[in-house]
């Protein structure tokens, strides 16, 4: 700090404005003022800072006039500006120039949509207007490619084909400039590691008058062109923005701020100029400082516990983690833009105070729904809807004397208790009236229930929440192989103090520790933080002595730069610090993972900045389990990460007070406070009133100026020398708990299933090695009841009178016993308890290999008519007896098929047998979950929740029956649906639903479905279920634990012999692909739910003898009453992610000519069906291409007068000229120079078009902002979005 000056630490949150001020007498002071007051202030930061100025030297600073800035010597911010500007998509009007070919990419994306049982495919809009398509390219050298060189080699690595026509680029420019755009992102493919095209563009567009060009070479250059482009459309949209607020907030001060060094946190926790802040890594500005805040303040470098940052606000909660280094990642979604950039993880979940509480279909529901600052909650006078802080209210836990009078239309009341209690009355009442109910009370033994009082529904929802609090922080742990109960959590923001002890007590943490200043700690993160400066750039080298010299010049010149800026920023050489970071991967994988030497010094085996390989391998083994020795180690980027020092010390100011901690001077020394013994009496402390090192035991209210703690029951709060509160958590007694339904603990035990199976996915992930499993994600795990549940056709086929003991797992992917189609391999393993005869659980994993034999590599052949030509077939194997791994036996069963004409045992033996123990591990991890769940609440108890959540999703079922038969009948008297669809070869798959109305039940009939067919599209019983269940879950429309109870109130009748129920050894890998989503089709056209999405899922396949290939493409979704169908997305049965076409090219012999919509296949109709797409590859080598789709001869049908979306067309264009239609279904050999062009088809329209409407304008139906739904991020729901999503 300048001497004699004021510094000023500055969060300004979206509702909030907080103030940290650091006086020239040392002495610290905070101050929240609201963000928007346009009454009274212009700029909340800027008038934070005249107050100080005015109340520490009683000076006059009037509002009307810049501030003198003479006393202030720095200041630092956070701003969500540029979050706020994403979320409401208020950026600046911006045009976007890519690669000719690619117009539509950042539209498509990754093809997968981001709510699985969505039908309206709400995806928030690209951030550009317009795009220009600039005809250039640039490819990677291959050595075996054996097509011809386009132009001179430019490099060691790369070949322009195509230069920039500057020409036509300028005219494009002139038309966007005379449209008024003036903010440009540029993105060419393979521009990371080559840019001079995006130059030259660049430099063309500032001469014509852009006043903002983002080049994706510069905002992020790193390898894959779809997340580089949502990254620099992000940075042109928002940086003149940012911009213009700077202007704004500098024009308060005098001289602008000319003299004064003035800050920006990034979304990496790091500080920046306020000339250098930008878009594209601003959109964490704020969190991140409350993330630097607790882990300078929490974590003890000398004790090394990790600590959990927990700061729950009004919207969401945002959970982190620190244990001695920031955890950053590279990719994260933002407002549904995800950006490439370094941001920390901060974990952000629908869990806040101002959620929203429901009752649904007999479950307590938190979230995601947010009641926003207006109307607020009930509590603020305003007529909001019930929240998290209404049940803190009504269980005492929120004491209205201690809030300030600015609640009401006026602003000038307090809280109300009335208005909470009103509505809770009457939540209460429904939640009763359900339980009286026959159907809400079906599952008692007496059938009925007691009735819940009002304080029981609110602690109820106090318990939902804080259990769906608890799930990311088990997950973000758990993910890199950390114990969740070995971690401080420290607790910060205004709602967070209310849950702490509870939230650390479910995850077995011991200690929660809360900042004297943790109401405003993204401000005082901000002073503690340094300034930093980050260089990266990307590498294709191995990680070997033989490139250690090429490596340590490249660091070496990155560090040089790192430190030149950081000097040039006004820091010494003694302040300034740099770190080298190699993101490191094994080759042929994807898994890539930024480490740092730090603890592993250089030596003679290693570069100069430090001994990476043991530093990878090591971290390698902790987050995954295992390493691969025998594959090289890759480096992908270099990363330089350079810190000036120029934080405050968090100094510990020795808090003097009273011997004893005096009671408020409130009317009553204690208050009553609701817990899970009823209402207790609970003290009421002033922190400002507590000496340091005095301890409180629980039940005690602490209130701050900006917080309100509560110290539950078997917990002791005591104050640190600064003022702080570490509270010592107790540990949970036994919880006694009936079988009988309790609707609170039906959604805490909803939580704790899903929860486990993640886990289990977690391992499964972490310690599988292929591609498919570890970075696809294309696997599940589940959780089955005693019965084995959809595991029942599995234990009647293929147990029969064998035995399964403890110590036993089973392996199977049999049709007949439940399976899918072969290469989904299915591990089974059951829960024994002792004392008690035959498994308590079943515990099952099922993963996706990439080869178990048959004709063709990767299992998934075209043409097989037979079972046996699809791979290795497993019933009932014993893949681990009394807890041995049967090595030997697998192995031979999965070369079996060698024994059948033309086919091949598995290709890939080791990755089989690798993910195969991954599944038996991860198994393992979920039959010990399962043990923990017993031993807390008792077999009886969790077997029975196992039940009622079962029944939930019947209820859930029943009630949509019964709503879709009331309407039914209404509008045509009938109960009785029919369907009809056709697959490709003419083999109709037919529908009847009978309805009972009364029952909420309902009859599938398949009859008159035609016969299994001479080829792979006939799909097994197990198909027809999948297909069903979901449908059921998308017509319930309501956030419902995906079961087996959505199948109880459904008969369903398939006739043998048809495709629906193939013989036993009929080929089935197409039914699962393909057939799938025509019986969806089916289904949805019988309830006139939506038009046909594209009904496929168009499988390609390429390799030779040194690689392979598959994908699955995207298409048109169908129209709804409500929506057009989203264009270049996967529908129903599937949601894989694509691969980044930068990727492709870099790793196969192909070249990504086209991949954009394809105009005009959606049907027509009030509502437009989406358009499917183009994509078009050429082929550098001789590869063997195996394509296997569907509706390409039938077209996806519209609805209620809406016309049917295009078929699908596979066309081959062959060097010397001819065009072929390849059909549906076919294998074919390609050479060099061939180009495979696939046209996905288009979704069904719905609704017969009104030209007459269309042609005047008439009013559209308003769509829902994206910014009104809540958007939950970090690498917890990035991950849990990817699995949930194949």
């Amino acid at each position: 700090m300048a001497k004699g000056k004021f510094d000023f630490a500055i969060d300004r949150g979206g509702t909030f404005t907080d103030v940290f001020a650091r006086l020239p007498d040392g002495r610290e002071k905070v101050l929240k003022l609201l963000s928007h007051d346009p009454q009274n202030y212009q700029d909340a930061p800027t008038e934070g800072i005249r107050r100080v100025l005015e109340e520490e030297t009683g000076l006059a600073f009037p509002r009307e006039q810049p501030v003198d800035t003479s006393l202030i010597g720095w200041i630092r911010m956070g701003t969500t500006v540029a979050t706020n500007a994403l979320l409401e998509r208020r950026g600046e009007r911006t045009a976007l120039l890519v690669t000719k070919g690619f117009k539509d990419l950042l539209h498509i994306g990754t093809q997968a949509r981001p709510k699985l049982f969505d039908l309206e495919v709400a995806v928030p809009e690209v951030l550009y207007e317009e795009v220009i398509e600039v005809d250039e390219r640039v490819v990677l050298r291959q050595d075996g490619c054996q097509l011809p060189r386009k132009e001179p080699n430019t490099g060691d690595s790369l070949e322009v084909w195509r230069e920039v026509d500057m020409q036509r680029v300028e005219e494009d420019l002139r038309g966007v400039l005379s449209r008024g755009i003036t903010s440009l992102a540029v993105l060419l493919l393979h521009s990371y590691t080559w840019s001079d095209h995006e130059k030259a563009v660049g430099s063309l567009a500032r001469k014509l008058g852009f006043t903002q060009v983002s080049l994706s070479s510069e905002v992020m250059p790193m390898v894959r062109v779809v997340p580089r482009g949502y990254t620099v459309c992000a940075d042109a949209y928002l940086t003149p923005k940012i911009r213009q607020y700077l202007e704004g907030f500098t024009s308060g001060f005098r001289d602008g701020l000319k003299d004064v060094s003035v800050l920006f946190m990034q979304s990496d926790g790091g500080l920046t100029p306020m000339e250098q802040f930008c878009g594209s890594r601003a959109v964490l500005s704020g969190p991140a400082g409350g993330v630097v805040g607790y882990a300078v303040t929490s974590y003890d470098p000398a004790q090394k516990k990790p600590v959990i940052g927990f700061d729950m606000g009004g919207t969401s909660t945002d959970v982190s983690r620190y244990a001695g280094q920031f955890e950053h990642v590279f990719e994260a979604a933002t407002a549904g833009v995800t950006l490439q950039a370094p941001q920390l993880d901060i974990n952000t979940v629908a869990a806040g105070g101002g959620s929203r509480l429901f009752f649904r279909s007999g479950m307590f529901v938190v979230g995601p729904e947010s009641a926003g600052a207006h109307p607020g909650p009930a509590c603020y006078r305003k007529g909001g809807p019930l929240t998290v802080t209404d049940a803190n209210l009504a269980l005492g836990r929120l004491l209205p004397a201690f809030f300030p009078r600015i609640f009401g239309p006026g602003e000038d009341q307090p809280l109300s208790s009335d208005d909470t209690m009103k509505c809770f009355r009457q939540l209460t009442q429904e939640i009763n009236d359900f339980h009286s109910t026959t159907d809400g009370s079906r599952d008692l033994a007496d059938g009925s229930e007691p009735e819940m009082s009002v304080e029981e529904v609110a602690m109820g929802f106090i318990r939902v929440a804080n259990e769906a609090m608890c799930r990311p922080i088990r997950a973000l742990t758990q993910a890199k192989g950390h114990d969740t109960s070995q971690h401080v959590l420290a607790c910060f923001g205004g709602a967070g103090g209310q849950h702490a002890c509870a939230i650390a007590r479910a995850l077995g943490m011991k200690t929660v520790f809360i900042h004297k200043y943790s109401g405003v700690l993204s401000a005082y993160g901000l002073a503690l933080a340094d300034v930093v400066e980050e260089v990266q750039e990307p590498c294709s080298l191995q990680y070997c002595p033989g490139s250690f010299s090429e490596l340590d010049r490249r660091v070496e010149q990155l560090t040089q730069r790192c430190t030149e800026t950081l000097r040039g920023r006004g820091f010494s050489g003694s302040d300034i610090t740099t770190e080298v970071f190699l993101h490191l991967r094994y080759q042929k994988t994807d898994c890539a993972l930024m480490v740092t030497a730090a603890g592993y010094p250089g030596n003679s085996q290693s570069c100069r900045s430090g001994d990476f390989c043991s530093a990878f391998t090591e971290r390698y083994r902790k987050e995954f389990g295992f390493t691969i020795s025998d594959r090289p180690i890759m480096v992908d980027d270099i990363r330089v990460r350079g810190s000036g020092k120029s934080g405050i010390k968090s100094v510990t100011h020795t808090k003097r007070g009273l011997d004893v901690p005096k009671a408020t001077t409130v009317e009553t020394v204690t208050t009553k406070c609701y817990f899970e013994d009823g209402y207790l009496e609970t003290s009421v402390y002033l922190c400002e009133d507590l000496p340091c090192d005095h301890s409180i035991s629980g039940p005690a209210i602490i209130i701050d100026k900006n917080s309100t703690i509560l110290v539950e029951p078997s917990c002791v709060a005591q104050l640190t020398e600064g003022g702080d509160v570490c509270i010592s958590v107790g540990s949970d007694p036994y919880c006694l708990l009936g079988t009988e339904l309790n609707t609170v603990q039906l959604s805490i035990f909803s939580h704790r299933f899903m929860s486990i199976a993640e886990q289990m996915g977690r391992v499964l992930q972490r310690t599988s090695i292929s591609t498919n499993i570890k970075e696809r994600l294309d696997f599940s795990c589940a959780v089955f009841g005693p019965d084995g549940g959809q595991l029942k056709r599995w234990r009647k086929k293929s147990l029969g009178r064998n035995t399964i003991e403890e110590g036993d797992v089973i392996l199977s992917n049999h049709p007949c016993a439940g399976g899918s189609h072969l290469p989904d391999l299915t591990v089974i393993t059951p829960v024994f308890r002792r004392g008690v005869s035959g498994p308590v659980f079943f515990v099952a994993s099922r993963g996706h290999h990439a080869d178990i034999g048959g004709i063709t590599p990767g299992s998934m052949p075209p043409h097989s008519t037979s079972l046996q030509q699809e791979g290795a077939v497993f019933t009932s194997f014993k893949l681990v007896t009394a807890g041995v791994f049967q090595e030997e036996a697998v192995t031979e069963a999965l070369m079996a098929p060698a024994q059948y004409p033309d086919c091949s045992g598995t290709r890939n033996l080791h990755d089989n047998l690798s993910d195969l123990r991954a599944q038996v591990a991860a198994n393992q991890r979920g039959s010990a979950l399962v043990g923990e769940l017993i031993d807390s609440y008792g077999l009886a108890v969790v077997q029975a929740y196992m039940g009622h959540i079962q029944s939930n999703a019947e209820l859930a079922v029943r009630d949509m029956l019964k709503d879709f038969a009331r309407r039914r009948r209404q509008k045509t008297g009938s109960l009785d649906v029919e369907a009809e669809d056709f697959m490709d070869d003419g083999t109709p798959i037919r529908l009847r639903v009978q309805v009972n109305e009364k029952e909420g039940s309902a009859v599938f009939d398949f009859t008159g479905t035609g016969t299994e067919v001479w080829g792979n599209c006939n799909a097994p019983r197990a198909i027809t279920f999948s297909a069903l269940i979901y449908c059921l879950r998308c017509m319930v429309g309501q956030d419902i634990p995906l079961n087996q109870g959505c199948l109880a109130p459904i008969r369903v009748i398939i006739p043998d012999g048809s495709i629906l129920q193939p013989s036993q050894d009929a080929a089935v890998v197409g039914g699962n692909v393909l057939t799938s989503q025509r019986v969806v089709d089916v289904i949805f056209r019988a309830f006139e739910v939506c038009a046909a999405s594209q009904g496929c899922m168009n499988n390609v396949t390429f390799g030779s003898e040194g690689s392979g290939y598959y994908e699955t493409v995207a298409g048109g979704a169908g129209a709804g009453p409500e929506w057009n169908g989203r264009s270049g997305v996967h529908s129903h049965m599937t949601n894989t992610r694509i691969t980044d076409p930068e990727i492709l090219e870099k790793r196969y012999p192909v070249v990504l000519e086209q991949f954009s919509l394809r105009p005009n296949s959606g049907g027509a109709g009030k509502h437009r069906g989406g358009d499917g797409v183009i994509r078009k590859l050429l082929f550098r080598n001789k590869v063997v291409l195996s394509i296997l789709t569907e509706r390409r001869s039938t077209r996806p049908y519209g609805l209620h007068g809406g016309e049917s979306g295009a078929s699908g067309l596979n066309l081959l264009h062959r060097a010397d000229g001819r065009v072929l239609n390849l059909g549906a279904k076919t294998t074919v050999n390609l050479e060099p120079g061939d180009v495979f062009c696939l046209y996905t088809p288009g979704g069904g329209g719905y609704g017969e078009k009104d030209e007459r409407a269309a042609g005047n304008g008439a009013p559209v139906k308003k769509r829902r902002r994206f910014s009104e739904t809540f958007s939950e991020r970090g690498s917890v729901f990035e991950y849990r979005m990817a699995q949930e999503g194949v």
